[in-house]
């Protein structure tokens, strides 16, 4: 309530008018060799302002009023560039550096083709978004969260929890990959499920970002292992002027992020963020109490116009205790046991996680050569006693610990030379798994005891190449091949047995409408879970001697897209993924892709590389950037996803929504206000039921007192469809010296409820002792609790820049 009050007293005081101006400024280079485009053009879209760079590729534009504006920089000979939503404020010049892309000129043929503001490489099309920092700091219910912004796009699912599974075009949340700067990065969340991907709040702090290239097919030939989709983090470079600060005061967390020059030719962009969610979930009596701290950095020093090193590091330290006193302050008897039922079922652990690297440029008249060098960790830890009783030894029901280490390398080459683009490299790759598992588990045989540590070290190696061109300015064709190889078996240690080829297509039908079309067979190793995994007995590699294989996946995608006027697109895409080689679990006869993932580890069984499915369906989009105070993003996306269950038949598998719809939109209002709106609607995923009859089994339950699968009705039931409204308020404040940004969000407003598979409990006696079935005392008597999410959540927050 107190929040509440602040709010509308930030909202309601009248703050007196400063008359202060704000600056644009910048530099445009050549995207290719770095060197500075004397003389470009840089407009603000709908005004008549702008300015003209300097013989150093400077410019600036001065008096502009506080706001968002577009900003497009243009010369001859080079593609025009458009920067959407950037913020201009008085308390510091807004910094926007452009890098243009040359284009060929045949001056013998006029050509007229399609204007379009929208980022498209010759070499994905199609199934490319590029998403701008305004776009993921304004977003009604995106918590300034990449993971839950890409919600709104089309392809993309929603998931009714706490957790942040990307599940893109009917694929596993494992079959992402992201990069920061070029430099891969195990994962974005914090309290990540591991061998999947998930947790509840992203990692990545939006105000180092740039900008997010979000790819959902058509992968680059440079970026492997990958099935589903590719991010790609561009960070901003710290100021070069002058040291400022942010600070943020938001839904989750706390935080501060510093840029500025450390020496006339390097700067540092620095932040750091500490949740309060432990305190905010004690208030709301939740049963579980995470805390999370992360630290990301970039450093860049020039060495000359033609050689740059930048350094970057993000981290984080994730600890996830359980709240015991959470059934007794239950206000209801069905939170009471749904309390209690958390806690039996949700361990106490603690991860850590960092990646650190350094890459080199040197730029050349007519092209560019990379190298990354990166260092990643990832620490899990878990800990179980059956009631969360530690004092007896035989109460422990799981003890995991594991780490996971990578150390990458990459040599890029890309150059240009007449009309052609072409692109090719090798990576190596040494990673290290080390894990001690301790776990009592159920399967459809019966109760198992898995105790067995494991340590093991990979080598992986691969190339790629790719060429573009583009013909009469009409038709773009580009053709890539990767192949990459591991020495963990023989299966996998022939690089050409992994061979990648890509094909993109790109065809200008009118001045406004392009065909697009791409296809190609990309490859994923299975988790380090997967391939650490022991024999307690023998400490053989399990899933080594049962033949584990790179999993395959076949893409084929093909579209329409229509360049509107006003900064607006219209996209039509159909797409078609087939899967093989995908895991199977032996002991439990399903595949890991009809298995889904919770809070924990996914992975750490028997598994052989049998499993065989299909994802497949249409995407539409409708998108409006920035123009005269309105925004919107309307899409719908019909998706089936379906493995083969153990018989051979294709079931739906744990990700298969069908129905997925966002409308997100929102108006800038004058005296720097602005309303913002989505709706998400993601048809009801499938789960498996409980085996009543087994779980109820004392012997089961007295190991593990949650519900045991029946996947002889694998994924045969379903959840009810979710659905939610979010709604935002802000208003900005600009101050000669700085600037306050204060937003009231809504998630769910309309309260809506999502029913999940319900809990199953036994029914317990006054003494809260379990009852046994009269009629079969080998077993106890069941009893189902009902299992909901949605919860109308109000936040408040404030964001200074200094």
């Amino acid at each position: 309530m107190r929040n509440l009050c602040l709010l509308a007293f930030v909202f309601a005081v009248s703050v007196p008018a400063v008359a202060q101006k704000g600056i644009l400024r910048g530099k445009v280079f050549n995207k290719i060799n770095n060197e500075a485009i004397p003389f470009a053009n840089v407009l603000i879209q709908g005004t008549s302002l702008g300015a003209p760079a300097n013989e150093n590729g400077e410019y600036e534009i001065a008096n502009l009023a506080p706001g968002l504006y577009n900003v497009e920089a243009s010369f001859v000979g080079f593609k025009p560039l458009v920067v959407f939503e950037v913020q201009v404020t008085n308390a510091r010049p807004a910094v926007v550096d452009f890098l243009l892309e040359e284009e060929a000129q045949k001056l013998e043929e006029v050509v007229v083709v399609a204007g379009n503001s929208f980022f498209k490489s010759d070499e994905s099309p199609l199934s490319l978004r590029t998403i701008g920092t305004a776009e993921i700091k304004r977003t009604p219910g995106g918590n300034r969260d990449i993971s839950k912004v890409v919600r709104s796009l089309p392809g993309v699912a929603s998931t009714p929890s706490f957790r942040n599974d990307i599940i893109i075009r009917g694929g596993a949340p494992s079959e992402n990959t992201f990069y920061l700067d070029g430099i891969q990065i195990p994962v974005i969340n914090h309290f990540q499920t591991q061998g999947s991907s998930g947790g509840p709040v992203g990692m990545i702090n939006v105000d180092l970002l740039r900008e997010v290239n979000f790819y959902s097919g058509a992968f680059p030939a440079n970026r492997g292992n990958t099935m589903s989709s590719v991010f790609d983090f561009r960070l901003k470079d710290g100021r070069d002027d002058k040291w400022t600060m942010n600070g943020i005061v938001g839904a989750s967390d706390f935080g501060v992020t510093f840029e500025g020059p450390v020496t006339p030719k390097s700067t540092l962009v620095f932040s750091a963020r500490r949740s309060y969610l432990k305190f905010l979930f004690n208030i709301f009596n939740l049963p579980f109490l995470p805390v999370y701290n992360d630290l990301q950095f970039k450093y860049k020093h020039k060495i000359d116009s033609k050689n740059q090193i930048t350094l970057l590091g993000i981290g984080a330290i994730d600890d996830f205790s359980l709240n015991y006193d959470a059934p007794e302050k239950a206000k209801t008897t069905e939170d009471k046991e749904e309390a209690q039922y958390i806690l039996n079922l949700l361990p106490v652990s603690s991860q850590w996680n960092y990646t650190a690297g350094i890459k080199y440029d040197h730029f050349r008249q007519h092209g560019t050569t990379t190298l990354v060098a990166s260092q990643s960790a990832l620490n899990n830890a878990s800990i179980k006693y059956k009631g969360n009783d530690e004092s007896t030894p035989d109460n422990l029901i799981q003890d995991y610990n594991s780490r996971e280490s990578e150390t990458r390398v990459r040599a890029e080459d890309y150059w240009t030379r007449n009309d052609w683009k072409i692109n090719y490299g090798l990576n190596y790759e040494r990673a290290t798994y080390d894990t001690r598992d301790y776990n009592k588990i159920v399967t459809q045989e019966g109760f198992v005891a898995r105790n067995y540590s494991s340590l093991f070290s990979i080598n992986k190696w691969g190339w790629f190449a790719q060429a573009s061109n583009t013909f009469a300015k009409k038709l773009t064709l580009s053709l890539g091949v990767r192949a990459d190889g591991n020495d963990y078996s023989g299966d996998m240690n022939n690089m050409f047995d992994q061979l990648s080829p890509r094909f993109s297509a790109s065809y200008a039908l009118t001045s406004t409408i392009n065909a697009n079309f791409n296809t190609g067979v990309y490859y994923q190793l299975p988790a380090y879970t997967v391939l650490g995994y022991r024999d307690s007995q023998t400490s053989a590699l399990v899933n080594r001697d049962n033949g584990v294989k790179y999993i395959r996946s076949k893409h084929l995608v093909t579209g329409l897209e229509f360049n509107l006027p006003k900064n607006s697109r219209i996209t039509l895409e159909g797409f078609y993924k087939w899967y093989d080689h995908y895991p199977f679990l032996i002991e439990d006869s399903v595949s890991l892709a009809n298995l889904g993932a919770d809070f924990g580890i996914i992975g750490n069984a028997p598994v052989s590389s049998i499993s065989q499915g299909k994802s497949y369906g249409i995407e539409f989009l409708l998108q409006q950037k920035l123009y005269n105070g309105f925004y919107g993003l309307l899409s719908y996306t019909f998706v089936r996803s379906v493995f083969q269950d153990q018989h051979g038949r294709y079931v739906a598998s744990s990700w298969d929504n069908r129905h997925l719809v966002s409308l997100t939109g929102g108006k800038k209002f004058g005296k720097n206000w602005e309303l913002g709106l989505r709706w998400l609607f993601t048809g009801g995923g499938p789960y498996t039921p409980y085996n009543v009859q087994q779980t109820m089994l004392q012997q089961n339950w007295n190991i593990r007192p949650y519900g045991v699968p029946d996947y002889s009705q694998l994924n045969a039931q379903r959840i009810s469809s979710f659905h939610q409204l979010d709604l935002r308020i802000d208003k900005k404040y600009y101050f000669s010296r700085w600037s306050l940004d204060a937003y009231f969000d809504i998630q769910n407003a309309y309260n809506h409820v999502t029913k999940f598979q319900d809990n199953i409990d036994v029914q317990r006696d006054a003494n809260g002792q379990p009852i046994v079935d009269s009629s079969n005392p080998n077993y106890y008597l069941p009893k189902f609790i009902q299992s909901t999410y949605g919860t109308l959540l109000p936040t408040v927050g404030i964001i200074v820049e200094l």
